[in-house]
């Protein structure tokens, strides 16, 4: 007896849902996928993590006649624009897969970068590093972080870990070559080098991500508000919203303050790319060990510790280089689950279909903190006279706000229980 094409499409229905639920959790096409994201993340993670050199190199030349709170609006806008636009690239993504964000992103990465060594206004280098940049950076990270989650589930944290890494070794090879190259060759050639980078690490991801899980057409392009109703997702973002808004206060000032202090130019600049050596192996270790004890419970111990070291650690160091540099490698360490660790909390209080749109949207709230937060900062050490104690209270005060914030998520999804894994 013959069944027609309907029956066998009936039949084969029930078998291809249990093959998309079945997360293969590694192999060489789901790790080859985690490479291409580890590739898009170096270009857009990495210059977010350089933000200090940056910061401190156009506050010394190009920008030297700006004030702190000025400067800041520029690299705190690079977030700002990093998270805004995950809101319609999440659903384009869930809808059509990576390449539709990729491609495009992956171009205006490297044409910001090429406008950017040409930039010597300030009009300029907002245009082409904060917004450019931040809006190519957005198209670049949403996608990579969001299709891990289509072929890892149990493995998810590890998975993203290892692919987040990403951040902390772009964070370190683009302030040595801005280090290195710029006083020999010039501020705008060694950024022309890094666009060189970027251009193969893009053509590399464009190559590999690929998605496995059908497409979510229903997706709009817009910020769910609506899935705020949810008290699990809206406790998780706004958890994550103060853990983003605190991580980027010292990211962002430790070079500066290195040369407020006194010590040596080479040394200061140094200190981010310190920072970001700790954060290597912080990206992906919690993430191991999140997933056997908790997601949620990681991001709690991470945010307390980064609390502890910015409150007692950097408030007291002064001009002490050990002390500095000590806190630079800790706080780079601890602070890595707040890039690599939180996409993967949102990914446990939504649908894998919706994960896109749901980071997107999270992210898109979190952009508000991105942007504020710098140019707060820099405010303050302004009214202190240069000074950085208020500053670093700031940043202190937040990272315990944030760490409350995930202890009352984690209540809130998974109960009060001390015992709970979640």
């Amino acid at each position: 007896m013959f069944l027609t094409q309907e029956a066998l499409d009936i039949d084969l229905a029930p078998e291809q849902s249990r093959k998309d639920d079945e997360y293969p959790e590694g192999g060489l096409q789901a790790w080859s996928v985690v490479f291409g994201a580890w590739c898009a993340m170096i270009p857009s993670m990495g210059l977010l993590n350089s933000l200090g050199i940056l910061h401190a190199w156009t506050s010394a030349h190009q920008l030297k006649d700006y004030s702190e709170s000025s400067i800041g609006w520029i690299f705190g806008a690079y977030g700002f624009f990093l998270y805004l636009a995950g809101a319609q690239t999440g659903p384009i993504f869930d809808a059509w897969g990576p390449r539709y964000v990729i491609i495009p992103g992956s171009i205006g990465i490297v044409a910001s970068l090429v406008c950017l060594s040409f930039s010597e206004e300030y009009y300029q280098i907002f245009l082409s590093f904060s917004v450019l940049g931040g809006l190519s950076a957005c198209t670049l990270f949403t996608p990579a972080i969001s299709v891990i989650g289509h072929w890892f589930d149990i493995r998810r944290g590890w998975a993203t870990g290892v692919a987040c890494t990403a951040g902390g070794i772009g964070g370190v090879i683009f302030p040595l070559i801005i280090l290195f190259a710029a006083p020999k060759i010039g501020f705008g050639w060694s950024i022309r080098i890094i666009a060189l980078l970027s251009a193969v690490l893009c053509i590399i991801a464009c190559l590999l991500l690929k998605t496995r899980l059908p497409s979510n057409t229903k997706a709009g392009a817009s910020v769910d508000f609506r899935a705020l109703k949810d008290i699990k997702y809206a406790s998780t973002t706004i958890a994550i919203f103060l853990v983003e808004f605190a991580v980027f206060i010292p990211m962002t000032y430790i070079a500066s303050y290195g040369v407020y202090q006194g010590l040596d130019d080479t040394l200061a600049y140094l200190l981010t790319p310190i920072l970001n050596v700790g954060a290597i192996p912080g990206r992906f270790l919690p993430g191991l060990v999140a997933d056997r004890i908790g997601r949620f419970n990681v991001m709690v111990l991470t945010s307390l510790i980064c609390s502890l070291l910015t409150l007692a650690l950097w408030l007291e160091a002064g001009n002490n280089r050990a002390a500095i540099i000590c806190y630079a490698v800790l706080f780079g360490f601890w602070s890595g689950a707040a890039i690599s660790l939180t996409p993967v909390c949102i990914s446990q209080v939504c649908a894998t279909e919706d994960y896109g749109k749901r980071t997107g949207t999270t992210f898109t709230i979190v952009s508000v903190g991105t942007l504020v937060g710098i140019p707060i900062a820099g405010a303050i050490q302004e009214r202190d006279g240069g000074e950085y104690g208020g500053l670093i209270v700031f940043g202190g005060v937040l990272y315990l706000t944030a760490t409350v914030a995930f202890v009352v998520a984690r209540g809130i999804c998974a109960g009060w229980s001390l015992r709970a894994k979640f």
